[in-house]
């Protein structure tokens, strides 16, 4: 209840402020008002009164801040990356905006600045896992793979309970070719469930020729998918085909797969093409492939 009234509160002293002109209010009683329709969604109303509250240098920050949260709120990112770097052009080190600022820069697009501040983050608050898994998706959407592993690798004990970490830094193994990722995949998936983290985990395998646990994993990734997800059942199932022709050429079972992802739809025909060059796929089955591709083309 007291959540309740305290914004309501707050909502008629701003009613009775603004009709009466001769009333005098300090800047922290704007800021109040303006947090109050903040909390209560009322967008506008809290710009109107963060701004005045802005003038004065007692709550000039906060106010900044919160307009710059309100900017992002409208998804006016680069008016909220404005804001934000505006307070750390005078305090460089102000951790809420650097977090602020950081998570911005993504929304906008400028990954660089946002793996600057994160960096920054590192240095002033080194301890906090959330920064340092923020840190590395950046570094990982920025491909440096590498940094990001060794980013994660500071926060070893608070990757033991955050499953998204665990994942990431498989993932970030993984896009190295490193054949440790195949441990860092199948623990994870042993205590979590993602048709996609699966499916990476079957590439990964076909990459280091383990093809019978590979072939294992993709069956078990089809087997998860949700009808909602066809595109993704059509890609592994290809995949699993593809693997098929080349693990055992004397088998027509590749070929079975192949045309069952094409009757659910797969037709990327330069794929289906990068088949008949395979030298591993023997020439009765590219005879099939080659009519299923006209199939297509029909």
């Amino acid at each position: 209840m007291k959540k309740l009234l305290m914004p309501l509160v707050f909502i008629l002293c701003a009613e009775l402020l603004s009709s009466c002109a001769g009333m005098a209010a300090s800047a922290e009683e704007y800021y109040s008002i303006g947090m109050a329709y903040f909390e209560l969604g009322k967008f506008e109303e809290a710009e109107i009164w963060l701004n005045r509250a802005k003038s004065a240098d007692k709550t000039m920050v906060a106010s900044q801040y919160n307009l710059g949260r309100l900017a992002f709120e409208k998804k006016q990112y680069n008016e909220a990356a404005r804001l934000f770097e505006g307070i750390l052009k005078k305090d460089p080190d102000n951790i809420l905006a650097l977090k602020a600022a950081a998570y911005t820069r993504i929304n906008t697009g400028d990954l660089e600045t946002a793996e600057k501040y994160y960096a920054r983050l590192q240095e002033l608050i080194p301890e906090s896992a959330d920064n340092g898994y923020n840190h590395a998706l950046v570094l990982y959407a920025m491909k440096r793979y590498s940094d990001a592993e060794e980013i994660l690798k500071n926060y070893f004990l608070s990757m033991l309970e955050n499953s998204e970490m665990q994942l990431l830094f498989a993932r970030c193994q993984k896009a190295q070719n490193k054949i440790e990722a195949i441990d860092s995949y199948s623990n994870w998936l042993n205590n979590n469930s993602d048709v996609r983290a699966r499916y990476e985990y079957a590439q990964l395998l076909e990459l280091h020729e383990l093809y019978a646990r590979s072939i294992e994993e993709y069956r078990k990734a089809l087997s998860e998918t949700s009808s909602s997800e066809k595109a993704l059942n059509r890609e592994i199932r290809f995949s699993l085909a593809k693997l098929l022709l080349i693990a055992d050429n004397e088998s027509r079972e590749g070929i079975t797969e192949l045309q069952t992802a094409v009757n659910d739809g797969f037709n990327t025909i330069e794929a289906l093409e990068n088949l008949l060059v395979n030298e591993k796929i023997s020439a009765v089955n590219k005879d099939s492939i080659r009519n299923i591709i006209s199939g297509i083309k029909r």
